[in-house]
């Protein structure tokens, strides 16, 4: 298939990231599965141990909660880069506003452009939070805005997208 990038998209266990993992392991490439995931609690904890006991075991991790242009970077200096599945984009957004309008503003920069410039093919998995309510304090409808402009800017950049609902696929770009 070559190179591709696809952007998948869904509610809270809407099976978006099960639908990343199937194309990862279709792709017939190494796969470097990048957590954006930080662990606070036990409740996250647990959350992060499933995830990783439904993976692969041949896969390799990449903890990036933060910096993600420099997992591409790094990802992409490979002799043959891996695939990469990205979870999540909203987890990602979470970290980078408790890190500071600077850190924020530079590494989503740094991140789209990384997107673009990657050698390999890449899924990314976001949630979609523009079908709920508006948020009841600054700190959500902040969230929720940026979340929902990062989507617009992957959707752009990506070559394929795809909406996960209860499971099911549904593809808005192929």
């Amino acid at each position: 298939m070559g190179v591709s990038r696809t952007l998948v998209l869904g509610g809270i266990r809407s099976g978006k990231t099960r639908l990343a993992e199937q194309l990862a392991s279709e792709s017939g490439d190494a796969v470097v599965y990048v957590a954006t995931a930080t662990v606070g609690d036990e409740e996250m904890a647990r959350r992060v141990q499933r995830h990783a006991n439904n993976r692969p075991r041949h896969w390799r991790l990449a903890e990036e909660p933060l910096r993600l242009a420099s997992a591409l970077e790094s990802c992409g200096g490979e002799v043959t880069p891996p695939y990469l599945l990205i979870d999540c984009m909203s987890l990602w957004v979470s970290n980078l506003l408790f890190a500071g309008e600077d850190i924020f503003r530079n590494e989503r920069e740094a991140f789209l452009e990384g997107l673009r410039n990657y050698p390999g093919s890449i899924a990314i998995v976001s949630n979609e939070v523009g079908l709920g309510t508006i948020g009841m304090d600054p700190l959500t409808r902040r969230f929720c805005d940026e979340l929902g402009w990062l989507n617009q800017a992957l959707a752009a950049t990506c070559d394929r997208v795809v909406m996960s609902f209860a499971g099911l696929p549904l593809w808005l770009r192929e």
